[in-house]
């Protein structure tokens, strides 16, 4: 419901390959990657080999470090402004790659924040309105101790640990309860308080643009967590086509939205699980 065309999910698979591109280079080797190889495989978004010896630059270790301390932080963040030259380098991220020319970065002025705003509120409040998406959505929160290592952990919104207990009640009643004015009421308040509101956009908008995006995303936040900086996404005004075209029209310049984020300092937080390697592999070889 919440992803029909894919783009979230290429976007995600964007960010994984620019960590296997930095694994491959902090250990000493060049990336050779092919984008989209074999068209009529439509899946098939990369192909990655690697390459000879090449001397390993320090900015690539440093970004390689905190790849396993990169999550999505949902706390509210500490009332401490970044500094200019942070968000500066943070915004040319996305830019120093040369397949990442038609990648841009906007950072939301103060005067723009209550419109953008705006439109989160109308998001959370049109999502939650559909059972649909909120079917989905209970699908994808689990308690920390779930077999299971997809989805959301109820304490990475924010809910204590010794609270796990009633993850099955929580699920039951975003599946049932249009929930849409309590979730705006939160999300804007994040969105009021965040020292920095970024928009991330593309040119165009097909797979290619969708892949380059989660790379340029990654660097990012990687970029983000070097400097202790946290990062959290409001998706909603991007999800929902009506919604988005608001969005694009308020910043032309950036093309079509792609990503919606908030980022600042913040408490420490757990990961959510991951997959194992032995899972990843063994859906693969599932698949063929």
């Amino acid at each position: 419901m919440v992803d029909p065309d894919d783009r979230e999910l290429i976007i995600s698979c964007g960010a994984a390959l620019f960590n296997l591109r930095i694994a491959i280079r902090h250990f000493g080797y060049r990336d050779i990657v092919e984008i989209f190889p074999q068209p009529e495989i439509a899946d098939l978004l990369a192909r990655v080999s690697i390459g000879s010896k090449r001397i390993i630059k320090q900015e690539e270790s440093y970004l390689f470090r905190v790849i396993s301390k990169r999550a999505t932080n949902r706390l509210p963040f500490i009332d401490r402004e970044l500094p200019a030259s942070l968000i500066s380098e943070l915004e040319s991220a996305t830019e120093l790659e040369g397949t990442w020319r038609e990648i841009m970065t906007k950072i939301i002025s103060a005067s723009t924040r209550s419109k953008v705003i705006e439109l989160i509120d109308r998001g959370d409040r049109l999502q939650m309105a559909d059972p649909l998406f909120r079917q989905e959505l209970s699908k994808w929160v689990h308690a920390h101790n779930n077999p299971s290592h997809d989805g959301i952990s109820a304490h990475a919104q924010g809910i204590n640990e010794k609270l796990d207990v009633f993850t099955p009640l929580i699920s039951l009643a975003i599946r049932s309860f249009d929930l849409g004015k309590s979730q705006s009421a939160k999300d804007c308040q994040l969105a009021k308080n965040a020292p920095v509101l970024m928009l991330i956009g593309s040119n165009n908008d097909y797979p290619r643009d969708w892949l380059e995006t989660g790379e340029a995303l990654e660097h990012l936040l990687l970029k983000a967590r070097i400097n202790d900086v946290w990062a959290s996404f409001f998706n909603q005004p991007v999800e929902i086509p009506e919604l988005r075209s608001r969005l694009q029209a308020m910043f032309p310049e950036n093309g079509h939205p792609q990503i919606l984020l908030r980022l600042g300092y913040a408490k420490e937080i757990k990961p959510t699980p991951r997959r194992t390697v032995d899972e990843v592999l063994n859906e693969v070889r599932s698949r063929k």
